[in-house]
C-alpha cells in the first residue's frame, strides 16, 4: 500500500520543487525524497493496521488480563 501511495503522490508532486514551510527550496537528490517517502508512507500504513487491531478487540478482549490469548 505504501508503494502504491508513493506511486499516487509523486504522480502529482516533483520532488525537485518541494519547499519547507518557511519557504526555502529542498536540496535533496530525488531518489533520497522517494526513499524518505516510502518509509513515511509505510509508517502511516502500518500505524493504520495496528490501530485497525486495537478497534477490532472485543469487549471481554480488552476487560481480560490475558491479552496473547
Amino acid at each position: 500500500m505504501a508503494g502504491v501511495l508513493e506511486l499516487t503522490v509523486f504522480s502529482f508532486v516533483d520532488p525537485n520543487e518541494l519547499h519547507w514551510l518557511g519557504g526555502a527550496s529542498i536540496q535533496a537528490d530525488p531518489a533520497a525524497v522517494y526513499t524518505l517517502a516510502f518509509f513515511v508512507f509505510w509508517a502511516a500504513c502500518a500505524a493504520a493496521a495496528g490501530i485497525t487491531l486495537l478497534l477490532s478487540r472485543s469487549e471481554s478482549e480488552i476487560n481480560s488480563r490475558s491479552f496473547g490469548r
